[in-house]
């Protein structure tokens, strides 16, 4: 299979001629049963008729995902929401008025017509409206439902740039829409409104704090900053390792300084044994740091930047052909707590928690 490849810019509500027809080219590949990669407003998403059992289980193909992790619903106005879940609650409202279109993912009882294929084979639809005009033109000319998981081998670092796509689906589906670098970087936060209070599956953009504001009392899974359970996920990234680099990935977390001298001093001797070593950091620490490839993520102050280059960072040390990682921790609250739970998932959990010294 021969992928096409078609430009569109970002950020424009109204496309040029050759735009708008690479969208309805594309539309109609997904009508037909193909999949085309395109630009989210968090990273680029691989796309099928999602009430099509038949384009999920080529997905799945695609990706080598396992079948068991369910596929996100995409749709371009709220109204098509009543055609997928068995029925929408006041939550469910409140959260889309609040948040749609943007980087937010509800999970719902499905209605009869979606298909086990597209959901997991739970009871459940992860549904989500995309605030990127490109996006939702793309689901219109779909037909209203598109299935979109992150355009990647499954387990690698999600695409934030065509390019990424391409090293890893060209070849395996029929179009990618190139619309250059994406704005969040990570994927949409996840929301389960099936349980009481409703629990955050997957952090995102938007946080407990601000879904707090708008619903009440959200609750987060356990698992989000831990090592996952053996149960069935309910929502993509759940259960298996993600985001992860080819090399190993260690993170590191405790006081500034420790860190620093401990990531010198294992790199070092990583080095010692013949492996190429890298380091990621942020700019108010990179000048501390020795290795063969050494990356800054950006200032701590500010999230939105680090959460925007993580994914191409660990795609730079793939490209660099780093075998031995090692990162910085961050905050474990707000937006930190979403760019946490991907660099554990990319580390399989390997963290070094140093101590405080004695004083």
């Amino acid at each position: 299979m021969k992928t096409i490849i078609e430009k569109i810019r970002q950020d424009v509500e109204v496309f040029n001629g050759q735009e708008e027809e690479a969208l309805r080219r594309a539309g109609g590949i997904i009508r037909r049963g193909g999949l085309v990669a395109f630009p989210t407003e968090t990273v680029y998403g691989l796309g099928g008729d999602a009430l099509n059992r038949e384009s999920s289980r080529r997905i799945y193909e695609a990706k080598g995902r396992p079948s068991d992790n369910p596929l996100i619903v995409h749709i371009c106005r709220f109204e098509d929401i009543e055609t997928i879940v068995d029925r929408v609650p006041e939550e469910a409202v409140r959260i889309a008025d609040a948040f749609w279109p943007g980087p937010l993912t509800m999970i719902l009882h499905k209605s009869e017509r979606v298909p086990y294929e597209t959901t997991g084979g739970l009871d459940t639809v992860a549904v989500r409206l995309p605030a990127h005009p490109a996006a939702r033109r793309l689901i219109e000319y779909s037909g209203g439902y598109v299935a979109a998981p992150s355009a990647n081998l499954s387990g690698r670092p999600s695409p934030t740039e065509a390019r990424y796509v391409a090293e890893d689906m060209d070849g395996r589906i029929d179009m990618l829409l190139d619309g250059g670098q994406v704005g969040i970087g990570l994927e949409s936060t996840i929301v389960d409104l099936t349980v009481k209070p409703p629990q955050i599956l997957r952090p995102g953009y938007v946080t407990e704090e601000m879904l707090n504001r708008v619903i009440g009392e959200v609750d987060t899974d356990v698992t989000i900053l831990h090592k996952d359970s053996d149960q069935a996920p309910k929502a993509p990234g759940m259960k298996y390792r993600h985001y992860a680099p080819k090399g190993e990935l260690v993170i590191v977390e405790g006081e500034p300084d420790r860190v620093a001298a401990y990531i010198n001093r294992f790199a070092a001797e990583a080095a010692a044994q013949g492996k190429r070593t890298g380091i990621i950091g942020t700019s108010e620490s990179l000048a501390q740091y020795r290795a063969d490839v050494v990356k800054c993520l950006g200032e701590r102050s500010d999230e939105e930047s680090i959460a925007r280059n993580l994914y191409s960072v660990l795609r730079q040390m793939d490209e660099e052909q780093v075998e031995r990682i090692y990162s910085e921790s961050f905050a474990a609250q707000g937006f930190g707590q979403a760019i946490m739970n991907r660099l554990l998932k990319a580390a399989g959990h390997k963290v070094v928690k140093i101590e405080r010294e004695n004083p």
